[in-house]
């Protein structure tokens, strides 16, 4: 293959790459006063890559770059749209958050496009090296975004966690990585897998739980979840809406296009991990969550047990597995986002933010828009319907009917009633009790705008999107299939 046919198969990375670049020249010069223009052009350049990602062909046929590190799939297209998806909205509501701090600058966008790449990269390597460089790429970015807030405390706290938690997890993968290489003898997925078909030692055995290890910390999945709840609350919070989206979708699909492809063949030896994982993860985070009065500390628990559900889907090991996990993906980005944008409207007069569940005492009387879209947003986490949230747990739970792993359904199922107790607190702090303060300051119309798309998703009219989203998840999914 070509380096032209190369280039226009990850025009995505290296065009925002570029725009990256421009981008932090004219911080550089211009210093602060032109930060919202670069977060404009940041925005600009995503919906471009999201266009261009979505307007790729496909034929079904994977296409590999440079020879063979980077696969352009229906996979990897449906997770970077998703990923863009995701960026813009975080890009949109963050100026008013730093500019009433007076901290907003340039080189927030750049991190985040940045960001962007090294998560394209990731969703769509077929080779361990170009994984790592997109996993280092988004990480690096991640770890100045969640200390980006300098004069605050916690912040550099969430940050300095988060970056040795995650230099840990990847050392982690680094050494499960070089276990695969010295047993396999390659670095591409497809070499992997056909020799771990040949032979599958215990050596090899001990790579792939490296690597499912040092993946579970990026997803957040119990026992490797110790560093959300700090994070997700020290860190701003659109970087908290952009942390609990945007790379939970990078990373979920990094692990599902491992699982798949180069361990696809050896099932049996991460099944097992993945389930423990999934219930784990379920039954940790509604429990953690229960006794939260912070809301940010809450939603960091409530992603834990999503991704609970996730695995789920993973664990059937099935292309309707996959299929589940896409479609979770989707609704849950703007089950996400919606939530975190509820919090960031959450202010009173003096700018200061609405942190426990004190503050939104009786909102329902002082900001009743607002409190019926949490009601929308908390109900559909729970997975209850007609919400769309109920569509995504059904879908995953489906694929595990169907794969015969019923009782991890039923038991999953069973976890989940533990989930809805603290959703359902939101409901009864907002609507039933009174009032402790005033009525939350005016929300620019940025942050409504972006919180009413994703209640209007969440909303039982997001079963309009039920045909194409099913049938861009099963392309998906048979796109990991396709050589199997």
């Amino acid at each position: 293959m070509d380096y032209a046919t190369s280039l226009h198969l990850t025009a995505t990375e290296v065009g925002l790459s570029a725009i990256a670049l421009i981008l932090l020249l004219v911080t550089a010069w211009t210093g602060a006063k032109a930060a919202r223009g670069i977060t404009i052009a940041a925005v600009a350049a995503l919906f471009g890559a999201l266009i261009f990602t979505v307007s790729l062909p496909n034929s079904g046929v994977p296409a590999d770059a440079f020879g063979g590190l980077i696969r352009a799939d229906g996979f990897a297209m449906f997770a970077k749209s998703l990923i863009y998806l995701a960026t813009i909205a975080c890009l949109i509501v963050a100026p008013r958050y730093f500019e009433t701090r007076g901290g907003f600058r340039g080189e927030y966008a750049v991190l985040m496009v940045f960001n962007a790449v090294g998560m394209g990269i990731m969703v769509s390597a077929v080779d361990l090296m170009a994984l790592y460089v997109g996993l280092e790429l988004s990480s690096l970015s991640s770890y100045v975004l969640a200390s980006f807030a300098r004069k605050d405390e916690k912040s550099s706290e969430a940050g300095l966690k988060y970056f040795i938690l995650g230099g840990l997890a990847s050392g982690i993968i680094l050494y499960g990585m070089s276990l695969v290489y010295g047993f396999s003898g390659t670095t591409s997925y497809d070499g992997i897998r056909a020799a771990f078909t040949a032979d599958f030692s215990t050596g090899a055995m001990f790579g792939v739980v490296f690597v499912l290890a040092g993946l579970a910390f990026k997803i957040a999945a119990v026992p490797f979840h110790m560093w959300t709840p700090d994070v997700y609350e020290g860190a701003p919070t659109p970087v908290t809406a952009f942390f609990a989206s945007a790379p939970k979708v990078a990373a979920v699909a990094m692990l599902v296009r491992m699982a798949t492809g180069p361990f696809g063949g050896q099932v049996e030896a991460w099944q097992q991990i993945v389930i423990f994982a999934a219930l784990a993860s379920i039954v940790v985070g509604a429990l953690g969550a229960i006794g939260q009065n912070n809301l940010k500390r809450l939603l960091a628990y409530s992603s834990i047990n999503n991704v609970g559900f996730i695995l789920i889907g993973l664990a059937a090991a099935t292309a309707e597995g996959v299929s589940g996990v896409m479609v979770y993906l989707f609704i849950y980005v703007f089950m996400t986002i919606g939530s975190f944008v509820a919090l960031l409207m959450l202010r009173d007069a003096d700018g200061k933010a609405l942190t426990t569940f004190d503050d939104i005492s009786g909102l329902s009387t002082t900001s009743p828009v607002l409190a019926w879209c949490l009601l929308a947003l908390m109900f559909s986490l729970a997975g209850i319907p007609p919400l769309f949230g109920f569509w995504g747990k059904f879908v995953v739970f489906q694929a595990a009917v169907q794969a015969d792993m019923i009782a991890l359904a039923a038991i999953g199922i069973a976890a989940s009633v533990i989930g809805a107790f603290y959703y359902i607190k939101f409901i009864k702090v907002m609507f039933f009790d009174e009032p402790k303060g005033a009525a939350p300051a005016k929300a620019p119309v940025s942050h409504w705008a972006v919180l009413g798309l994703c209640v209007l998703v969440v909303s039982p009219l997001g079963y309009l999107l039920g045909p194409w989203l099913g049938s861009a998840a099963d392309a998906a999914a048979q796109a990991l299939f396709y050589a199997a």
